[in-house]
């Protein structure tokens, strides 16, 4: 629903979103209530020490507005507990219960001031037991009103008196912002949140350059951010009942599909020759990627013997045979590459750990194994290369011989130029061709490292028409449909289960906002019950939640009307407002650029349950997948750790070692699966 209104403006906290730090306000209280009423009863009021005065008028002022306290409390929590997100009739009061609240801090900060001047001045003679239930009450109040001081910080919304406003002609306060007035006031207040959101990326980012390129990043960043949720009225807890209700939707749907249709083929078919073969060179180069990310990854994955097998390596001198550009001053991240990949010293061509804005490392390798020169394009793996990530625009990348639209992330696009500049202009590639002329070309890389290898690949493919690249885990908003046909004759992109990052990308956004918004408007259940039960379907599973509608009978073209005289939770005539008709409808528009994954699509998916305990042994199975089934976001607990580059070689391992029962090729002949 919309941020509650209080104090003149608007917070980043909802009427409903009260109950657990109500609930457990109360229970705090309540305990100290219950000590100090044992402390009174125990002395009958009678003190024998010297501000014996002072102490009785602070316990019974403390019972006073401790019980006062908790009865405020407990109202908000009752009525923050009534109603549904959109439905907030029932909280109407909730801004009355919450200034009664902040009333009642003003003795409690009183009591607290007397309670330490009595510690200080007048506690000598008091029996020790006495004096530690007062200093722990004063303590105990100090941190409740610092808690409350952070929590203000926290839920503050620089935007809150931006909010446009209904008029007072309009019908339940409906915002038709058609009106030349209204389109300069939304106007101006995404100009407002653009500045926000650059003056807490600065913040964030305090310690980088404030040179114009980063200055440019952070304004591309600010734009996209700000641009997402500003055409709705949600606060974050709104979003997450959102994402519980939907995962429990997807996992229904998941579940009453029917299975897949596969045809047999013969151990000897050319689809899985094809993809045994793939599975191989996927896994072996899977370990370049993985490398690239230095000591942290090599460490994290082998946390018991990653440390005693780089300590005796990090310091150790090396012949300057080839290029270390920007390394640790130990070189613990390329004894770590020469631990996972198994290759020498001398087989390397050029290192590079030097980390920017659009500027990412990678190192270039002879791989005597599979007769190839391998460049490595590390992942996300600081701050400078998230933002990288999030400079999601689409950038014109004209490539020969490509016809249509050629579009790339603006963020991975400039990445991948940069590695493309060292890599031909310094001579960096002719250095290895002329080590070994009859080798390829092999680019590989995880995350944000393989969205540029694939782009690479790309700038890469007029001037060595065999090269190849593998990409694991690439992100999903990556290359418009032309340049992601091109790249399927040279690109293979790797995606194990739901992975988020593959399915990331603005339209994909825009259509888990619309899914997000229309779930939640249709949900008669109060917020507080649906994070308690999505928090335990994550944890322990169990069967999704079937949660009825409000709304059958209601269009949900009128989702825009307000609810019991609320705001409604979208700006009239917004992309969110439209997107909620049906997909047929011509409302439906998409506002961004569909992006799509590179070359073609290798899936890894788990078999089996989807639930098991933790110590059972997951099996996997590949198949050929297609761009399109990564259409949409799927809501599930290992959307992120599928992402990571250790679990993804860890499926590659066990499917190389468990092949005539894993794989699938014929299945994205027949199907295209996981759409939801």
């Amino acid at each position: 629903m919309p941020g509650m209104v209080v104090f003149g403006r608007r917070w980043g906290i909802a009427s409903d979103d009260l109950v657990f730090p109500g609930a457990f306000e109360i229970f705090i209280r309540v305990l100290w209530w219950i000590g100090t009423v044992l402390l009174y009863s125990y002395h009958k009021g009678q003190f024998d020490c010297n501000g014996k005065g002072v102490l009785h008028i602070y316990l019974i002022g403390l019972l006073v507005v401790l019980a006062l306290i908790i009865l405020s409390l407990c109202a908000i929590v009752y009525v923050s507990a009534q109603g549904t997100i959109t439905n907030p009739g029932s909280r109407r009061c909730m801004p009355t219960l919450v200034y009664l609240r902040a009333l009642l801090y003003l003795p409690e900060l009183m009591w607290a001031c007397l309670g330490a001047v009595w510690v200080s001045d007048d506690s000598k003679g008091c029996d020790p037991p006495t004096v530690g239930v007062v200093v722990a009450a004063v303590v105990a109040s100090w941190i409740i009103l610092l808690f409350t001081a952070l929590g203000v910080i926290f839920v503050f919304d620089p935007l809150g008196d931006s909010r446009p406003s209904a008029a007072p002609m309009e019908p339940l306060g409906v915002r038709h912002l058609e009106s030349g007035g209204g389109t300069q006031f939304l106007s101006t207040a995404r100009s407002l949140a653009v500045k926000v959101w650059e003056s807490r990326l600065r913040l964030l980012c305090c310690c980088l350059p404030q040179d114009e390129s980063n200055r440019a990043a952070f304004s591309s960043i600010s734009q996209l951010v700000s641009g997402f949720f500003s055409d709705t009225d949600l606060v974050p807890s709104d979003i997450a009942a959102g994402l519980a209700l939907l995962h429990q939707e997807q996992d229904k749907m998941e579940r009453s599909r029917d299975p897949d249709v596969t045809t047999d083929h013969s151990p000897s078919s050319p689809i899985e020759e094809d993809l045994e073969s793939e599975l191989e060179k996927a896994v072996h180069f899977m370990h370049f990627a993985a490398a690239a990310y230095g000591w942290p990854l090599y460490v994290y994955s082998n946390l018991l013997t990653g440390p005693c097998k780089l300590s005796g390596d990090c310091c150790r001198s090396r012949a300057d045979e080839f290029d270390i550009v920007g390394a640790d001053h130990l070189g613990c991240n390329f004894s770590s590459i020469l631990q996972s990949t198994g290759l020498q010293d001398r087989d390397f061509i050029h290192v590079s750990f030097h980390n920017q804005i659009y500027e990412i490392p990678f190192f270039v390798a002879l791989d005597h194994k599979r007769e190839s020169i391998l460049v490595a394009v590390r992942g996300t793996l600081s701050l400078k290369d998230a933002l990288t990530d999030l400079s999601a625009e689409c950038e014109n990348m004209p490539i020969d011989g490509v016809t249509g639209a050629c579009y790339a992330h603006k963020g991975i696009s400039q990445a991948a130029s940069y590695i493309y500049r060292k890599l031909v202009n310094d001579g960096i590639l002719n250095q290895a061709f002329s080590i070994a002329p009859e080798y390829k070309l092999v680019i590989t890389g995880h995350s944000l490292g393989a969205g540029a290898a694939a782009v690479l690949a790309i700038l890469l493919r007029n001037s060595f028409p065999t090269l190849q690249c593998y990409a694991f885990s690439p992100p999903g908003g990556l290359l418009s449909k032309a340049l992601a046909d091109y790249s399927k004759d040279f690109v293979v992109s790797v995606v194990l289960g739901k992975d988020l990052v593959p399915r990331l990308s603005l339209p994909n956004m825009e259509d888990l906002k619309r899914k997000i918004l229309k779930i939640v408007s249709n949900c008669n259940k109060p917020k507080y019950r649906i994070l308690l039960q999505g928090c335990w379907y994550e944890l322990f599973g169990g069967e999704p939640d079937d949660s009825p509608s409000e709304m059958v009978s209601r269009r949900e073209e009128e989702l825009n009307l307000p609810l019991l005289g609320e705001e409604s939770l979208l700006i009239h005539q917004s992309s969110s407002y439209q997107s909620l008709a049906s997909d047929d409808s011509p409302l439906h528009t998409v506002p961004h650029m569909p992006f799509f994954l590179p070359g073609r699509v290798l899936h890894i998916l788990e078999d089996g349950p989807t639930r098991r305990s933790c110590f059972s042994q997951v099996r996997y199975r590949a198949e050929w997948s297609n761009e399109m089934a990564f259409r949409s976001i799927l809501i599930s607990p290992s959307m992120l750790v599928d992402h990571m580059p250790d679990a993804v070689l860890r499926a590659l391992k066990s499917l190389t070692s468990d092949k005539p029962y894993s794989l699938c090729p014929s299945s994205s002949n027949h199907s295209q699966h996981n759409v939801v």
